[in-house]
């Protein structure tokens, strides 16, 4: 069995597999790895390092073509998937929840794919977990971004020329990104706080030093799988009032709330923008799925009322060389439980699998993205 290496088209900085990941995929036994050429280009990997690893370099028509399991970061475009033959495995982050068109086009196509952003996150997952893995990229390059933007230190000085107080840095959402930025931040010598719905993320939040900023009242999370869950109308007015006290009071604001498969929640409104500190800034992680700001432009730095609001929908694709090795080694450790001596081999018993495959034998086989699904005419 052969597996191909797609290169992205846009403007996606990343590659899904490294030269270090095409030797442990020899090792477990395929006939061959396809690197696209150029594909690692802008993750500064040279063709030439592939070739080193084991890899042979081929052109994105043979890559499509001659693969029988197909690696990208991204979604395929349509013409790539009409370029795959029927009954091939495709692997990526595909936002199946959200990105229907595309499901139904794979499923039509008779493609099994393999969506990386939906696997279960559960103890096992975890060498897997695309999400965790970009998340912690997101949340250290968000701080800096955002210290970028500020017209202020982040740390406390004290000089001759009299004392600089410290940054208040306020982090909307503590999961893996939120965690990250709260440490980044730490570490920057800035005073953090931190909001996040999930009881679990207290404790985590005040392991780094930061202050928990608790709304009473939220939703029972245990049976959401680490994700956070949609809270009453009561419960998001409480989180607004005190979200929009403490915005006002902070200098940099990084917002990484997102509910998987839905709109990122709103939490911080136009007004309490417009009551921030001039020059403080609000760096939106969630930009890609509405935004946790209500002014943020997906994909622009724009000013409102002179707080800078940084619309930021691909920050791991600023690192491409480290966000490819970690996506890399994800990748390659999922291999491994549909991969049997060289061939692929799936077990539905297999939880990760079932909670992965999105289509399957021209249909849609995951049951959440199925109930998502609109009816097909």
């Amino acid at each position: 069995m052969k597996i191909g290496v797609l290169g992205e088209q846009g403007q996606d900085n990343r590659v899904p597999l490294t030269p270090k990941n095409v030797a442990a995929l020899l090792k477990l036994g395929v006939s061959g790895v396809l690197v696209e050429s150029g594909a690692g280009s802008r993750s500064f990997i040279s063709d030439e390092k592939y070739k080193e690893s084991g890899a042979e370099i081929a052109s994105r028509a043979q890559v499509l073509k001659e693969s029988d399991l197909i690696i990208k970061v991204t979604e395929p475009s349509k013409e790539d998937v009409a370029a795959i033959d029927s009954g091939k495995v495709l692997v990526g982050v595909f936002s199946p929840l959200t990105n229907h068109a595309m499901v139904n086009l794979l499923a039509k196509k008779g493609l099994s794919s393999f969506s990386l952003d939906v696997i279960p996150r559960t103890t096992r997952a975890q060498a897997m977990d695309i999400l965790s893995s970009m998340g912690t990229i997101i949340g250290y390059k968000a701080v800096l971004v955002g210290a970028n933007q500020l017209p202020s230190f982040m740390p406390m000085f004290m000089t001759a020329a009299g004392t600089v107080i410290p940054a208040k840095v306020l982090i909307l959402g503590a999961g893996v990104a939120g965690l990250q930025a709260i440490a980044t931040a730490k570490r920057l010598g800035a005073v953090v706080e931190a909001f996040d719905v999930r009881a679990a993320a207290k404790e985590e939040v005040l392991s780094l030093g930061a202050k928990f900023v608790e709304v009473e009242g939220a939703k029972d999370d245990t049976s959401a799988g680490g994700y956070a869950v949609e809270q009453s109308e009561e419960f998001l007015k409480r989180q607004k009032a005190l979200v929009a006290q403490h915005a006002a009071q902070s200098d940099l604001i990084i917002c990484s709330a997102l509910i998987l498969g839905k709109k990122a929640p709103l939490l911080l409104t136009r007004e309490t923008v417009e009551a921030m500190k001039p020059g403080s800034v609000v760096v939106d992680l969630a930009a890609a799925s509405g935004g946790n700001c209500e002014v943020t432009e997906p994909g622009k730095v724009i000013s409102h009322k002179g707080v800078t609001i940084v619309g930021e929908t691909n920050m791991a694709s600023s690192m491409p060389a480290d966000a490819s090795m970690m996506y890399g080694n994800n990748v390659v450790n999922f291999l491994k439980i549909i991969l049997k001596d060289g061939e692929i081999n799936l077990n539905m018993d297999d939880d990760l699998v079932v909670g992965t495959l999105i289509t399957h034998q021209n249909e849609v086989v995951h049951a959440r993205v199925k109930s998502t699904l609109a009816p097909q005419s």
